[in-house]
């Protein structure tokens, strides 16, 4: 069995004065000042994390480019796979983040928008570049596709865009299968409604996911300790858990994460 990853996660945006700076929120709202990119960075690459990701979160809403000369210095602290999202919309953003350091790209709205994008950035980087983030949000009306039961009620999730301020209509399992067959080389699943709970990953959503495709699923969203992991790997079959309240504020280290893992037979890279 192929081991299960832990990847430590920074939400990154402009601070009042113009300068970048890692921020933690509830749903994607509330933000709170947390740290300094370059700083958690290089505290997360010596900590044993197996991957690292640098969301810049505001870049696709306010329609800017993502802060390259931050992913850069983040680049020159990380020595471990490093995922840079936020404001791609093009092949040439693509080779611009990757060129500043980044090993995937993520994208979310960009793709949404103008599908052809997974194509043409899987045909010129190749698809172990390029990861399709999913902002789903819980649905409870009938204008879905794919449907589960949820404490006795029918949802289905829909894919949202700009930082989860724009829903699209897209049903999530129905877009994961379509960026799957355009060559996407991964799969980033948020959860709107768990994002900053700590209740636990959206183990429905995960599931509907890891179900319908092939393509590795990273979780995302609503972490709150060890036990959240471990459950999103044996329920839901994720092939990578990501977190970040829990490593930002030291309730949890990844070497703690992973030695409970181990300890319940979940294969990770010690």
């Amino acid at each position: 069995m192929l081991t299960k990853r832990i990847i430590p996660c920074i939400d990154v945006d402009l601070d009042e004065d113009g300068n970048p700076a890692v921020y933690t929120g509830v749903h994607f709202e509330d933000l709170k000042y947390t740290g300094d990119p370059v700083e958690m960075a290089k505290a997360y690459n010596e900590s044993g994390a197996d991957e690292f990701v640098f969301l810049d979160i505001t870049a696709s809403a306010e329609g800017r480019e993502t802060m390259l000369d931050v992913v850069s210095r983040v680049a020159d602290e990380v020595f471990i796979p490093l995922t840079v999202g936020g404001g791609i919309r093009t092949t040439e953003d693509i080779k611009e983040t990757l060129r500043a350091g980044a090993d995937k790209v993520s994208i979310t709205t960009g793709a949404l928008e103008r599908p052809e994008l997974v194509n043409e950035g899987a045909r010129a980087f190749g698809s172990q570049c390029i990861v399709i983030s999913v902002d789903a949000q819980r649905r409870y009306d009938e204008a879905g596709e794919n449907y589960v039961e949820i404490d006795g009620e029918s949802c289905w999730f829909e894919c949202t865009k700009k930082g989860g301020r724009e829903g699209t209509g897209v049903d999530v399992v129905e877009w994961a299968r379509e960026v799957e067959s355009r060559g996407a080389g991964e799969l980033f699943v948020n959860s709107i409604d768990r994002d900053g709970t700590k209740d636990g990953y959206d183990i429905p959503l995960t599931s509907a996911v890891c179900e319908a495709v092939d393509t590795p699923v990273i979780a995302s969203s609503g972490c709150g300790g060890p036990e959240h992991m471990h459950e999103v790997f044996t329920e839901a079959d994720a092939d990578a858990g990501l977190a970040a309240s829990i490593f930002h504020f030291d309730e949890y280290s990844v070497g703690d994460v992973k030695d409970y893992l181990d300890e319940r037979d979940v294969p990770v890279r010690q």
